[in-house]
């Protein structure tokens, strides 16, 4: 079975990875440490003590995997560069084994007519910045920036667009207030700044690289969802308007409306962030498109923040509802209430418990997802929204944060003891309806 509707034979079908999940070396070319490096070491922060320092050897095992990815027949993969790799210490000098590696993975990616979507930031701002105030220290903008100009320079010659920032919403809240991702620290007030930072941020080096790679696409990528009430009552309806303030209208309206939402500024109080009139034009610099990550959507009960949704399609070894009329709601919501670029579903996908067996792995559940959600963002495209690609999470299965590697995403099964890969039934899934749109 595939999903209805057309897509147009431009339309981008592709995979995602980040650097710190699948690369290893860490410790290898002159790359320094990450703030996901000392986090990862510290006892407690991730599931039984796992680490990035080898992940998927992706560093070592560059042609294999892109043979891989060749083999599903994506024309577009989107990756993140790691910080530290080619700015060990955050800023000058750079390291030229590391921009030599993205050298080899843009010119490899080209050689198999693969469009490169590369990402500056997906979470691992380099210790020694860390160290200095991290993205609470108004400095780390400019470092940023320069980041972003010495990466536009060297690479953006081949690429297809440039994300700035992977969801920022992670870096402030989980990392800064929850404390449970890098750098785990737990201040309301910090995180706010951080928010704020993050977005002035993005836009100077929106600034700054439009004038260096002009025909380059940027953007910036948020993880957005609706928040449903509970129940239909005036306080979960209260609260479910305060989470979406707090995680989609916080991001969305400084970047699309040149100011923050007065509710979550008044929820806030005096952890709210110090904003200046320049800062929120700066964030409004325009965008070329909007990347938009998607799992699941919020359920919201005033009374209980442990509630759980009806699901019933199921939930995701996460414990995440498998809901994909949440995509196409959001898609809508989105194109109704803001006036919006072009946009990709840069990251869509549900890790489940896989199991080899054989030369395989069977894993059901992952193909009915991805067919539900592929259908639900054609419903969206049917009715308006302009969508002008869809990369499934994750090409492998990789380190998924705090969750080490209990958790499997991947398309491809990675056997972490000896790196072997695995094409799973998705993959051959996602491969055969990628071939299907294109014989249309």
């Amino acid at each position: 079975m595939m999903p209805s509707g057309y897509f147009p034979k431009d339309f981008q079908w592709g995979v995602a990875t980040s650097a710190y999940q699948v690369e290893g070396a860490a410790h290898e070319d002159g790359r320094g440490p990450s703030i996901w490096d000392t986090f990862s070491h510290t006892p407690g922060k991730v599931a039984e003590g796992h680490t990035g320092d080898v992940a998927c050897d992706h560093y070592h095992r560059l042609e294999e995997d892109l043979d891989l990815l060749a083999a599903l027949g994506v024309n577009a993969y989107r990756f993140s560069v790691a910080w530290p790799r080619i700015l060990p210490s955050g800023r000058s000098p750079t390291n030229p084994k590391g921009l030599d590696f993205y050298d080899r993975l843009l010119d490899a990616l080209c050689a198999r007519g693969i469009q490169p979507h590369l990402t500056l930031y997906h979470w691992d701002l380099p210790q020694r910045l860390q160290d200095e105030g991290g993205w609470g220290h108004r400095d780390t903008i400019q470092h940023f920036a320069d980041y972003a100009e010495v990466v536009a320079r060297r690479l953006g010659d081949r690429v297809a667009s440039i994300c700035t920032l992977n969801e920022p919403w992670v870096v402030a809240t989980l990392g800064h207030e929850k404390g449970i991702f890098a750098p785990g620290l737990t201040d309301r007030w910090l995180a706010a700044q951080v928010s704020h930072h993050l977005l002035m941020a993005h836009g100077l080096a929106v600034k700054a690289m439009r004038a260096l790679v002009p025909r380059v696409q940027l953007g910036i990528v948020l993880n957005l969802a609706p928040s449903d009430p509970a129940r239909e009552n005036a306080a979960d309806r209260a609260k479910a308007h305060l989470e979406d303030g707090l995680l989609v209208r916080w991001y969305m309206d400084p970047l699309f409306r040149g100011r923050y939402p007065q509710d979550v500024l008044e929820h806030l109080g005096t952890d709210g962030p110090d904003v200046k009139l320049e800062e929120l034009t700066l964030i409004r610099e325009p965008l070329d498109f909007l990347g938009i990550n998607y799992y699941t959507r919020n359920f919201i009960h005033a009374e209980d923040p442990n509630a759980k949704a009806p699901g019933k399609m199921g939930f995701t070894d996460m414990g995440w509802e498998v809901y994909p009329q949440g995509l196409t709601d959001l898609l809508l919501r989105l194109a109704r209430d803001y006036s919006l670029p072009p946009l990709y579903i840069t990251e869509n996908g549900a890790a489940f418990v896989d199991r080899l067996e054989g030369d395989t792995v069977h894993d059901p559940e992952r193909v009915s997802y991805l067919e539900q959600h592929i259908a639900a963002m054609s419903a969206a495209r049917d009715q308006g929204v302009d969508i002008r690609g869809y990369f499934a999470w994750s090409f492998l299965d990789n380190f998924e944060w705090a969750s080490g590697y209990q958790k499997r995403f991947g398309l491809v099964y990675v056997d972490f003891d000896t790196q072997r890969r695995v094409l799973k039934d998705s993959a051959r899934w996602y491969r055969d309806f990628i071939a299907s749109q294109r014989s249309r």
